[in-house]
């Protein structure tokens, strides 16, 4: 389900004067995980396993499990995204499907004689998961005038007070008619919000050493149809598309000292790239944590991203995120006084703790694909120019997880997932005006790279980057500015071949 931006009930929260107290000790308790202490002789082994190689003329080894142990098979069609992990005990097997089978449910308006299946909004972007995550991929921006592109959501918001505490962790109000996200659909009786549109414009034509130049376009959003009025003068809109679903498990059992070594805000080794976390807070632990998911690193944990989804994406309580209405606001009486699905056999909710469990295990254990010709000669050299580049400097290659009591698919496994999960300022061609929590305008998450050569063999009209504005990999790379410039700048002077080369890699992950 899609990322949503986090809505904070919260009666207190600590003073700004505890803020460094407070991010380096409780955001790194990991109290998500049923951790195993590291002996000094295990983190000796993970800091010589993760460190870069010295000679990449040969595959390192393991290389070739991205996922670890749970790592499958590289299909060749659309089911690339869709398989559970490979070491999943055969009852796991079996809550994957059944998780698979709540992700895929069409979900239906209250009241209905499915009481598992109804309470459908008010307002809802789709109806199920899947029709967000294509085949547990990628979403795509609207493609023409007639593409509704429900895979994409909008995000909304206002500057908060200067000074208020919560700005913190929020970052952004919602609107005050609105929300935090518009709904393109809603129930009978119920205005729908209204609907995004795109214009594509060509924004910078990029040359190329030895080759012309690249064009590449950027999004012209506008929101038709608003069902209540103008938003409101202040308020931002911020359009991203579905991500893909794999290894997500894999990057919540990422120990988060691990993530936070990484981090360099004030750029103290002078390279130009300033890393930072996002802490967030969690609603279910109720303390601040480690942000981990979604395009800024708003979200904690799986389960809470799974809740967020269902409320705000389908209108859908659950015990994390209670209303009943979504993220309907005040001023929306019709959506609050619409009939719910709340029903004592889903717990009280309309999704209940058992199927939100459930969704989230599904979520945990989608297998990241086993990577392809990691000893071709061009994908190494590929892989050469992508350290020359500066490209790992925030894809960091390899983590192992935490070892875990409770979820051994999960344990104490090498994983190449190339990110470092942490806030970068990608320069003002791809800000928007949204903050997001501790992030700003122009500050993203590094996303992973695994399986990113299959992103449109599973979903052929999928775009990159959070908004889908890149059409391949390679406009991907040139929409890089701020942190990302220097990388960016690098492969642009790179000769064709090696162009080819470091591409060649890409897809390869």
């Amino acid at each position: 389900m899609r990322k949503l931006f986090l809505t904070l009930t919260v009666t207190s929260f600590v003073s700004p004067v505890q803020a460094d107290l407070l991010v380096t000790q409780d955001a790194l308790k990991d109290v998500h995980l049923e951790a195993l202490p590291r002996t000094e002789a295990e983190a000796a082994r993970i800091a010589a396993v993760t460190a870069r190689p010295d000679d990449v003329s040969a595959p390192e080894r393991f290389e070739t499990n991205s996922g670890g142990a749970g790592s499958v098979a590289r299909l060749t069609d659309i089911r690339a995204y869709s398989l559970p992990q490979a070491n999943l005990t055969f009852e796991e097997q079996s809550d994957f499907f059944v998780g698979n089978g709540l992700f895929e449910r069409l979900w239906v308006a209250a009241p209905a004689s499915t009481i598992a299946s109804d309470g459908l909004g008010p307002m809802y972007n789709l109806r199920s998961c899947q029709d967000c995550h294509i085949k547990d991929g990628r979403g795509h921006a609207p493609l023409d005038a007639g593409d509704t592109a429900g895979s994409l959501a909008v995000r909304l918001g206002r500057p908060l007070p200067v000074g208020d505490e919560l700005a913190r962790y929020l970052g952004a109000a919602p609107d005050p008619v609105y929300g935090h996200q518009l709904s393109d659909f809603s129930i009978a009786g119920v205005p729908a919000e209204g609907r995004p549109s795109v214009t594509w414009e060509v924004v910078e034509s990029v040359p190329l050493a030895e080759t012309g130049p690249i064009d590449l376009r950027r999004p012209v959003w506008e929101i038709e149809g608003l069902g209540y009025g103008p938003l409101d003068p202040e308020t931002a809109i911020s359009p991203r598309v579905a991500p893909q679903m794999i290894g997500l498990g894999l990057v919540e059992a990422i120990p988060a000292a691990d993530i936070m070594a990484h981090a360099d805000p004030e750029d103290a080794d002078g390279d130009g790239i300033s890393g930072r976390p996002n802490i967030v807070w969690s609603p279910e632990y109720e303390q601040a944590m480690l942000g981990r998911f979604g395009v800024r690193a708003t979200t904690p944990t799986l389960r809470q991203q799974a809740a967020d989804a269902f409320n705000a994406d389908m209108g859908l309580a659950s015990p994390l995120r209670p209303d009943a209405w979504g993220d309907c606001t005040e001023a929306q009486t019709a959506c609050r006084a619409s009939v719910h699905g709340m029903d004592a056999a889903q717990g009280g909710f309309e999704v209940s703790g058992d199927a939100l469990d459930l969704t989230t295990f599904y979520s945990a254990t989608l297998a990241v694909p086993k990577r392809g010709d990691v000893g071709d000669p061009e994908v190494l050299r590929g892989k050469e120019l992508f350290h020359q580049s500066q490209c790992a400097a925030c894809h960091v290659p390899k983590f192992v997880t935490a070892r875990l009591r409770d979820r051994p698919a999960h344990s104490f496994q090498l994983i190449w997932p190339y990110s470092d999960f942490l806030l970068h300022d990608m320069g003002p061609g791809l800000a928007d005006s949204l903050p997001a929590g501790q992030a700003t305008g122009s500050e993203w998450r590094t996303p992973p790279l695994w399986g990113l050569g299959l992103v449109q063999q599973v979903s052929p009209e999928a775009g990159f980057l959070h908004d889908g504005r890149a059409r391949t990999i390679e406009e991907a790379i040139l929409w890089h500015g701020g942190e990302g410039a220097g990388a960016r700048n690098a492969y642009a002077a790179l000769p064709p071949l090696d162009r080819a080369a470091l591409l060649t890699f890409l897809e390869s992950l």
